[in-house]
């Protein structure tokens, strides 16, 4: 188990790393859609189907409880699909950070968690 403050730390980020994909999948649905309507369809429709299927499957009070590889999937969808709008918006280098962040977040996270259940066992 890390250290609380670096526990602290790390969900913190996870969460702005969250609030990330969903402005950056607004963010591509507006730059992508040709025309008002479809502009706004997807600039509301990306990260509202992200969220959803977030707070369903991958949230910590997730309403659907999956096994660990499972959960690591949806974020991989939703974290992977925010990391390609970012590259679909001409923004690799971007695409790239935020991949390399996402992935050691998720990793410190998941281990972390993994652990506090060892704990508690």
């Amino acid at each position: 188990m890390i250290p609380r403050p670096l526990h602290l730390a790390n969900e913190a980020l996870a969460f702005l790393l969250e609030i990330a994909a969903l402005a950056v999948l607004a963010w591509w649905g507006v730059r992508t859609g040709d025309g008002v309507l479809l502009k706004a369809v997807l600039g509301i429709g990306a990260p509202a189907v992200a969220a959803v299927v977030w707070g369903l499957f991958a949230a910590p009070k997730a309403r659907v409880r999956l096994p660990l590889p499972a959960v690591l999937l949806v974020k991989l969808l939703v974290f992977g699909a925010a990391t390609a709008a970012l590259y679909g918006l001409d923004h690799p280098g971007l695409a790239l950070g935020f991949a390399v962040i996402v992935v050691a977040n998720t990793a410190i996270v998941s281990l972390d968690r993994d652990a506090l259940v060892r704990n508690r066992a």
